[in-house]
C-alpha cells in the first residue's frame, strides 16, 4: 500500500469509528434514561422495580466501560464482506439491527483472533487499530493466502506495542490482543474444571478473566444470578487485576483472598510451614470431628435433680445412650442436642411417672399418664438446674469457641489426637490456614442459635395471599379458591402486604454474595491456585456445587508447605474426569535477556519444566552489584530515585527484615516495569521454597531486573552482568 493510499485508508476508518463512538454516545443517553424511568417504575412488585433497574444499570455499565478502545480492528473475508471488532457490541436500529461493531465473544468475531496464514478461516486480511482515546493513530495490516496474493503487514505490532507500553496501577486487559493459543483456552467449551498452567508472564491470570468475561456472555441467563467468584493470593494482586471485568464491561464478580472466604473474620498471624502443613491435610478432619466429640461429655458423678416430689439423677448409663443416640442421628453437633436432650428428658420423666404415680396411676389411664407426662416435660424444661446440666454435657458451640481453646491447651490437643505443633497461646489470632478449619466447623457444628422460624413463616404466608389476591384482580392467575370472595378492601390489603413483605435488597450481587457465606456461585476462578492446601479446595468446592472452574497456576512456583504437588491429586477427589488441563508457553511479559536468567535458576530446583519462551528482547541486559551493609539502603534508594524519573512501575524485592522491600510472595500475578532483587542468595535460603521464591522475583520486570548482593552471588546468578558498586547513585552498567 502507498503511502497516500495508506493516508486515505487511514482517514476512512477514522471516520467510521468516530461513527460508532457517535452511536455509542445515543445509546448511552438512550440507557441512562430508561434507569431513571426504571427508577420511577411504579408498575408490578417491588421485584419487578428491582429487576429493572438491575437490567438498566447492567447496560449503564456495560455503555461506560467501551471508550477506552471501543474498536480495536477489522476483519475483511474473502468473500468481500467487512466486519469490525470492539469492546461491545453495536447495531443499527435502522438497517434489521445489522451489526455495526461485533462483540469479540461473539462467534462471528473469533477469526480476529484465530485465523493465520496455514489456516485463514475465509477471511483475507486481518486489520488492527491503535488508537489514543477516540482517535485512530495507525492501523497495521496482515494478509492472509498465498506469497504474491498482498503486502503482508507486521501482525505483531499491535501485540508488540501492548507488551513493551509501560505499566500502570493495574493489570489491563488484552482484548485486542488476544493471540490464538490464547483465544483456546478463553473459548473453551468445558462445563467441568479447567486447569490453565503457565510459566511467568504467560497471560495465564488474564486469559481465565478473560474466559469469566466469555462465559457472563454466552452463558449470562445461568449465571448472572449467582455470579463469578475470583480467588486470589493476596489483597495487592486482587488489586492488580480487579479492573480487568469491569473495562469488559462485567461487574457480578467478587474478588476474595482465601483468608477472606468466611465473612466477618479477620486474619491476623501466620501458621509456621509445619502448622500450616498439618492445618491444610485432610487428616486436620479427624482431631475437628474429635475434638467435637470431646465436648459432648458424661458426667463423672450422677446429677441429682427435683421434680415434683420425686427426686432424679442423671447417671453416666443415661448420658452415654443419649450421646449414642445424638450422634447416630448424623446431625450437626448444635442441631444433634435436641436428641441428647429428647432422650435425657425420656428417661427422667418415666422415672418421674413410675414414682408420682405409683398406686393412683396405671398405664391404661392413657388421657392422665399424657396429661402429667407432658407437665412433667414442661417442668423439666422450665428447670435451671436442668438446663445447666445440659449445656454442661452437650454445649452449643461456635466455630471460634471450639477451635481457639483446642490451639491454647496441650490437653484438649491431645483428646484429639492433634500434634502439639498447633500450639499457640493466643488461640483466637487466626491465620489464613484456619479459614477452611473454621468453615469446616460451621457444617460440622451446624447453627449456634435453635431455628425458631415461626414469625418467618407467618411473614411468607401472608406474602404468598397477598400475591393470590394481586393475580387474582390482574388476570395472571386463578389461584384464589372457589369459596374466596374478594373486595376492594382486599386488593388495597394486598398491595400493601406485597409492599411490606418483599424484601428490597439494594446491594448489587457482588455485596450480597461476599457478605453471604452460604452464597453458592456458578463459577469459579482460583489464582495462583499451587498454593492452596486440600482443606482450601474443601471451602471452594461448598461455594460452587456445579463445580465450574478456571483454575491457573504453575507448580514450578509453589511455596506453600501444603500447596498443590499434582492437579490430579487435588482436583480428582472432586471431578473426577471432569477436569480438562491447558498450558501456555509463550511469555508475553518477561525480556528473553531476564527470563535466560530466571530459567537457570529454575533448572535447579525444577530441571523438569521447561521455561515460557519470550516473545520479545529489550535489549537492556539485567546487572547485579556487590554492596556492603552501609551501601546497601544507598544503593536501594539510588534505584528509586532512578526509576522515579522514568514512566512505568518499580518495585525493591528482598528477603524478610531488609528495610525498603517487600517479600516475593506478596509479589506473585504482579509486574513491574523494573525491578531490584536484594540479597538473592538470602531469598534461596528461606526455606525449602526458597528458589521458587527466588524465581518468582526475577521474573516480575518487564524492562529491566537489577541484583543487589551483600554475600555471594548464588552460582544461578552467574549470567548477570557485574557492576561492582563504587559508592555512586548509578545503580545499573551504563
Amino acid at each position: 500500500m502507498s503511502s497516500q493510499g495508506y493516508e486515505e485508508e487511514l482517514r476512512s476508518e477514522r471516520g467510521y469509528v468516530a461513527g460508532l463512538y457517535e452511536r455509542l454516545d445515543a445509546e448511552r443517553v438512550r440507557a441512562k434514561d430508561q434507569l431513571r424511568a426504571a427508577l420511577r417504575y411504579e408498575g408490578g412488585t417491588p421485584m419487578d422495580r428491582d429487576d429493572k433497574v438491575r437490567a438498566t444499570a447492567r447496560e449503564v455499565r456495560r455503555l461506560d466501560v467501551a471508550d477506552n478502545g471501543l474498536c480495536f480492528g477489522r476483519l475483511d473475508a474473502i468473500s468481500g464482506e467487512h466486519s469490525y471488532v470492539g469492546r461491545i457490541g453495536l447495531f443499527d436500529e435502522g438497517n434489521d439491527y445489522e451489526p455495526v461493531l461485533l462483540d469479540w465473544r461473539a462467534p462471528v468475531a473469533r477469526p480476529f483472533y484465530t485465523a493465520t496464514g496455514a489456516n485463514p478461516e475465509n477471511m483475507r486480511r486481518r486489520r488492527q487499530f491503535l488508537t489514543r482515546g477516540r482517535r485512530v493513530v495507525e492501523f497495521t495490516d496482515e494478509m492472509f493466502g498465498r506469497p504474491g496474493d498482498g503486502v503482508r503487514g507486521d501482525g505483531d505490532a499491535a501485540l508488540l506495542a501492548a507488551v513493551n507500553a509501560p505499566r500502570g496501577e493495574g493489570m489491563r486487559d488484552i482484548v485486542a490482543t488476544i493471540q490464538a493459543e490464547q483465544d483456546e483456552i478463553i473459548r473453551l467449551e468445558h462445563p467441568g474444571v479447567l486447569v490453565i498452567e503457565g510459566g511467568p508472564g504467560t497471560g495465564k491470570t488474564v486469559v481465565a478473566l478473560h474466559r469469566v468475561a466469555y462465559l457472563l456472555y454466552t452463558q449470562r441467563e445461568r449465571m448472572e444470578r449467582h455470579g463469578v467468584l475470583v480467588v486470589g493470593p493476596n489483597p495487592a494482586f486482587i488489586n492488580h487485576i480487579s479492573r480487568v471485568l469491569p473495562s469488559l464491561g462485567e461487574s457480578d464478580v467478587v474478588f476474595m483472598t482465601p483468608g477472606e472466604l468466611l465473612p466477618g473474620l479477620r486474619v491476623t498471624a501466620e501458621d509456621g510451614p509445619a502448622a500450616a502443613r498439618l492445618k491444610g491435610s485432610l487428616k486436620i478432619l479427624d482431631v475437628l470431628r474429635a475434638a467435637i466429640a470431646d465436648w459432648q461429655r458424661l458426667p463423672e458423678r450422677p446429677i441429682e435433680l427435683g421434680l415434683r416430689e420425686a427426686p432424679l439423677r442423671i447417671d453416666a448409663a443415661t448420658a452415654e445412650w443419649a450421646r449414642e443416640e445424638a450422634r447416630a442421628s448424623g446431625l450437626p453437633h448444635n442441631e444433634a442436642r435436641a436428641t441428647f436432650t429428647e432422650i435425657i428428658t425420656y428417661v427422667l420423666t418415666e422415672r418421674a411417672l413410675g414414682r408420682i404415680g405409683h398406686g393412683w396411676l396405671t398405664r391404661d389411664d392413657k388421657v392422665a399418664w399424657e396429661r402429667l407426662r407432658a407437665e412433667l416435660v414442661k417442668e423439666l424444661a422450665e428447670d435451671e438446674r436442668f438446663t445447666a446440666t445440659i449445656d454442661e454435657l452437650w454445649p452449643i458451640l461456635t466455630p471460634e469457641a471450639l477451635l481457639a481453646p483446642l490451639y491454647e491447651s496441650a490437653e484438649r490437643l491431645a483428646a484429639a489426637g492433634g500434634d502439639p505443633v498447633l500450639l499457640r497461646a493466643d488461640g483466637a489470632a487466626w491465620t489464613v490456614s484456619d479459614v477452611p478449619l473454621l468453615d469446616e466447623l460451621l457444617d460440622l457444628l451446624g447453627p449456634d442459635k435453635p431455628a425458631d422460624d415461626t414469625a418467618a413463616r407467618e411473614r411468607k404466608a401472608q406474602a404468598e395471599y397477598a400475591a393470590r389476591v394481586l393475580d387474582s384482580f390482574t388476570g395472571r392467575a386463578d389461584s384464589m379458591d372457589d369459596e374466596d370472595h374478594l373486595y376492594a378492601t382486599d386488593l388495597l390489603y394486598a398491595e400493601d402486604l406485597a409492599d411490606r413483605f418483599v424484601e428490597v435488597d439494594t446491594r448489587d450481587l457482588a455485596e450480597r454474595a461476599a457478605e453471604d457465606r452460604d452464597w453458592t456461585y456458578r463459577h469459579v476462578v482460583v489464582d495462583e491456585a499451587q498454593e492452596l492446601s486440600e482443606m482450601d479446595w474443601r471451602v471452594l468446592m461448598r461455594r460452587c456445587p456445579g463445580r465450574s472452574f478456571t483454575v491457573v497456576g504453575d507448580l514450578a512456583q509453589r511455596r506453600s508447605p501444603a500447596g498443590a504437588t499434582s492437579w490430579d491429586t487435588m482436583l480428582t477427589p472432586y471431578v473426577p474426569g471432569r477436569w480438562v488441563y491447558r498450558s501456555l508457553t509463550v511469555n508475553y511479559r518477561t525480556p528473553a535477556e531476564i527470563m535466560a536468567v530466571a530459567a537457570a535458576v529454575l533448572a535447579e530446583f525444577a530441571p523438569t519444566v521447561a521455561p515460557p519462551d519470550s516473545v520479545r528482547a529489550s535489549g537492556v541486559r539485567p546487572w547485579a552489584t556487590r554492596v556492603t551493609e552501609d551501601e546497601l539502603p544507598l544503593a536501594i534508594d539510588a534505584f528509586v530515585r532512578d526509576e522515579a524519573g522514568r514512566e512505568g512501575t518499580s518495585v525493591v524485592i528482598g528477603p524478610p527484615g531488609v528495610p525498603g522491600t517487600v517479600p516475593a510472595s506478596e509479589t506473585k500475578g504482579l509486574e513491574f516495569d523494573a525491578v531490584l532483587v536484594v540479597d538473592p542468595d538470602r531469598i534461596l535460603a528461606d526455606g525449602p521454597r526458597g528458589a521458587a521464591e527466588l524465581y518468582v522475583a526475577l521474573t516480575r520486570a518487564t524492562q529491566r531486573l537489577g541484583v543487589l548482593h551483600r554475600g555471594p552471588l548464588p552460582t544461578a546468578l552467574a549470567g548477570l552482568a557485574r557492576d561492582e558498586y563504587a559508592s555512586s547513585p548509578r545503580t545499573r552498567p551504563e
